[in-house]
């Protein structure tokens, strides 16, 4: 896992041939799909992961979830957002990837020193006051990781449209030393 960002002009030049036309990082991304797919090879998977699981993680630019948990493509789902906390639309992921395309296991990932840590609820105020327009969803702000995965980990046991509630598991992924702390659930 990398722990250094680097510019776009940081970054390593484009392949023989190809110059960086665009100035703005999602131009150099597009780029670089461009030599990706040229290399690309179709792997021949559908969409159901090879080992029926589903992660479910925060968006956090630190977690390089497939090299953490030794995952290859077309292992996993991954659902990723704003702590990792499980919303309504995570249940709504969950649940397709489990009714409609095999997963039976869920693997919950929050990490230290998360942004919602620092922020609270009133960011949605804040965010009123400046746009003229309340947000419909929760900031799902919080202050205990462990605590947070304990009620992300209920909310998917008790959920109605999930059919395999028996195998969830959260952890607490360490920053600083990759490592992952399993949290138990209260009884």
């Amino acid at each position: 896992m990398s722990t250094t960002a680097q510019s776009p002009t940081e970054h390593s030049a484009p392949a023989a041939g190809q110059a960086l036309t665009g100035g703005t990082v999602t131009d150099r991304l597009v780029e670089a799909n461009i030599r990706y797919a040229a290399e690309f090879d179709d792997p021949g998977m559908d969409a159901r992961p090879v080992l029926k699981v589903a992660v479910v993680a925060c968006m956090d630019a630190r977690l390089d979830l497939h090299d953490a948990l030794g995952l290859a493509l077309g292992d996993c789902h991954t659902i990723r957002n704003a702590g990792g906390v499980v919303t309504d639309d995570v249940i709504r992921s969950l649940t397709i990837s489990q009714r409609a395309l095999g997963t039976r296991s869920v693997i919950l990932i929050h990490h230290t020193n998360c942004g919602l840590e620092s922020i609270t609820e009133e960011f949605r105020q804040e965010l009123e006051v400046e746009v003229g327009q309340r947000p419909v969803w929760a900031v799902e702000a919080y202050k205990d990781a462990d605590q947070d995965v304990r009620q992300s980990m209920q909310r998917v046991r008790t959920s109605p449209f999930l059919l395999h509630t028996d195998d969830v598991r959260g952890f607490v992924f360490d920053v600083t030393s990759g490592l992952l702390r399993e949290i138990l659930p209260t009884s």
